[in-house]
């Protein structure tokens, strides 16, 4: 599960710096954290991803919001590099996800609503071999906490819990995950992680965001099979290294893998972005 990512400002107290969204000073595009309107493209072993930030005025004076959306994965088929047809790779849209950030300025604590719908949802296993589960999509909200920064790092806390929904699947006797022709909300979970940045030069630096997601309630087979078969926890992983073009743009390369998915195996793309 990609979790990535550009997301709040946080205050001066937090030990980071921002601006007001009226402001217009560019912020900090290596801040994990930082709220501006942006553009982005990446290209992917499943294809093309778009992305559209909009930071906006919230109205309150201590606060600060913003809404990302990304479509990933169209064009797969052409140029996608994997060239694995049991990932589904084909030229349409394999997910969206929109993001909705706000941020209190008084004690750099942040909240974040994740949307994410999966249209190529393919197997339930890692090699991605038996079963399919159809189109399926997850929503939740955390809280983040900046912590002072401790030399060239910075740590940034998430908790939160969700709830998984989409094309109801259940297994038959050979241990398959069958779509069924209706919707349903297959349960909930919970997230706990963090983002982190290590800052190498003034242009160049490294993430890492490890999230922990389990299961807390719902039907028996999604309680125990949620993060691939017979999984009903998964470990995931996100790291990124990045260099800043120039103060409105930079390119990222970012790699995606869990405790059930080999690093070679999981998410791999490169990403240009664009602060207006």
């Amino acid at each position: 599960m990609e979790l990535n990512k550009k997301i709040i400002a946080l205050s001066a107290v937090a030990t980071l710096s921002f601006n007001a969204v009226a402001d217009e000073e560019l912020q900090d595009m290596s801040d994990p954290l930082a709220v501006y309107t942006q553009a982005g493209i990446g290209y992917t072993d499943k294809g093309l991803n778009l992305k559209v930030g909009q930071a906006y005025d919230t109205g309150n004076p201590v606060t600060m919001g913003m809404h990302v959306l990304e479509l990933k994965g169209f064009m797969g088929e052409d140029l996608g590099w994997n060239g694995d047809a049991r990932k589904g790779n084909d030229n349409s849209v394999d997910s969206f996800r929109y993001r909705h950030f706000g941020v209190d300025l008084t004690n750099g604590r942040g909240s974040q609503i994740d949307v994410n719908m999966n249209f190529q949802t393919y197997g339930m296993k890692d090699d991605y071999s038996r079963g399919e589960t159809g189109t399926q999509g997850s929503a939740s909200y955390s809280f983040i906490q900046a912590l002072p920064k401790m030399g060239p790092v910075n740590l940034y806390p998430l908790a939160g819990v969700g709830v998984a929904f989409g094309d109801s699947f259940e297994a038959d006797r050979a241990g398959d995950a069958q779509a069924q022709d209706r919707w349903d909300i297959h349960g909930t979970f919970y997230v706990v992680g963090m983002y982190g940045k290590l800052e190498i030069t003034d242009k160049i630096w490294l993430n890492y965001n490890p999230m922990y997601l389990g299961t807390m309630s719902g039907s028996d087979f999604y309680k125990s099979n949620a993060f691939g078969l017979d999984n009903d926890t998964v470990f995931a992983h996100e790291a990124a290294i990045s260099y800043q073009i120039n103060p409105r743009s930079n390119i990222r390369y970012f790699a995606n893998w869990t405790e059930h998915t080999d690093f070679a195996d999981g998410d791999h793309r490169i990403e240009y972005n664009y602060q207006f």
